[in-house]
């Protein structure tokens, strides 16, 4: 029995468990859905989770062999947590906002979207 009680813990902290998502990785796989796409190559981040909404600036490319100074497009991610679940408010590519009150039916609709496939992954 006193076996089986130290292997528990050992369990209990697998790789997943010891790799703690921040928010710009959750941005990163907005970033992935929004463009439905495996491969997204991040150039300069500037992430505030100290700031209310917890938020994160990043350029990216789904170019391969782009250097980082060369990545012009630009995402933006607001959540309501900085861990699990994350809860998305609000992102921007470029100029258009997406965000569960956008008055833009397509724009929230794509939110929508985005937020529930970041639940599905208890993001």
């Amino acid at each position: 029995m006193k076996q089986l009680i130290l292997i528990l813990p050992l369990l209990a902290a697998s790789p997943a468990a010891a790799q703690a998502l921040k928010v710009e990785d959750v941005c990163q796989k907005v970033a992935k859905h929004l463009l439905m796409t495996e491969t997204l190559h991040v150039g300069v981040v500037q992430s505030f989770p100290e700031l209310k909404p917890p938020r994160v600036r990043m350029t990216y490319s789904t170019r391969d062999g782009v250097s980082k100074k060369d990545m012009v497009d630009m995402i933006e991610c607001e959540f309501a947590a900085t861990a699990a679940p994350f809860k998305l408010t609000r992102f921007c590519v470029s100029s258009t906002c997406y965000s569960a009150d956008e008055k833009n039916p397509e724009n929230k609709s794509r939110f929508e979207e985005v937020r529930t496939l970041l639940e599905r992954e208890g993001l």
